[in-house]
């Protein structure tokens, strides 16, 4: 058997994850047909079936679930020897992805982000708002921005700061509700909180008192939408003070409440712990959260 073409190894591996050629077409900005005749030549040359064509799309034989795992395994290995020729440029030009939370991408990256853009004008920035946990081995992203420490294998981690948290409440919505004298008067207001989410819930839980998802009369898990409810007057509901004291639609209750802190993290790829530009921005962002 001669040496098998790596890309139709890459194809096998998108096919095997889309589940039909259309799919794998999109994931790697091909065709379809071209996408079927990779497959049809590798199963050639391997002189076994890759998948069984069926009404729901492709499915992998047993031969196929066998072969995938090599197949991943190569492409994990290419995917590291980008990372270590990437890690290897001098130029601090070029892209950096940077993944975080809906609202730390909202309210508190744009500035620190701008300020990087004034002083190193040819690193361009993309920036993915999500609170799913990026895979930084794929390059989903260069540098997540976590509000707890990262696990994945080969990833160095830094805590850069602790964030404080703070009890708000719109103006208006004080005016009518009147304003609560005691944590325990909370518990009488209409109180925003998340969907699915328990972090506040085990708030609650640690200051003694017992609330589920019900307590909540609004719910969101995309946390800028939970905030702008709090402006909109909604009710009462908990932001990071760099977001909240900024806002002057809101009131702060309880200042002197011991509230949790939110712990910072940053994350990079290790083998882009060499890469002049990755390093820039990495150290750049934890000198800023930091402040």
């Amino acid at each position: 058997m001669s040496s098998m073409d790596w890309t139709h190894l890459q194809t096998f591996v998108a096919v095997a994850g889309a589940g039909s050629l259309s799919g794998a077409a999109r994931a790697m900005a091909g065709s379809q047909p071209t996408m079927g005749r990779h497959i049809a030549s590798l199963e050639a040359e391997l002189g076994v079936r890759l998948f069984d064509r069926t009404g729901h799309g492709l499915e992998l034989t047993p031969t196929g679930i066998e072969l995938l795992e090599h197949a991943r395994a190569m492409a994990q290995a290419a995917d590291r020897m980008a990372l270590v020729a990437q890690g290897r440029a001098e130029t601090i030009a070029g892209t950096i992805r940077i993944t975080a939370s809906d609202l730390v991408a909202t309210y508190i990256l744009p500035d620190i982000l701008a300020d990087l853009h004034g002083l190193e004008p040819e690193i361009q920035v993309e920036v993915v708002a999500s609170d799913r946990t990026e895979n930084l081995l794929r390059r989903d992203a260069d540098i997540a921005v976590r509000m707890y420490q990262p696990t994945q294998a080969d990833v160095i981690t830094r805590k850069v700061a602790e964030l404080e948290i703070g009890i708000y409440a719109a103006h208006d919505y004080l005016a009518k509700a009147g304003v609560p004298e005691t944590l325990r008067d909370v518990l009488d207001h209409d109180v925003v909180g998340y969907d699915r989410g328990e972090q506040i819930i085990q708030g609650f839980r640690a200051a003694g008192v017992a609330v589920d998802r019900d307590f909540f009369s609004f719910r969101s898990d995309n946390q800028v939408v939970a905030w702008r409810m709090v402006v909109a007057g909604w009710g009462i509901g908990f932001n990071q003070l760099q977001v909240g004291d900024g806002e002057p639609l809101v009131r702060r209750l309880f200042p002197d409440a011991p509230l949790p802190s939110l712990p910072v993290w940053l994350a990079a790829h290790a083998e882009l712990k060499t890469s002049r530009r990755v390093r820039r921005v990495f150290d750049f962002l934890g000198e800023r959260l930091g402040a």
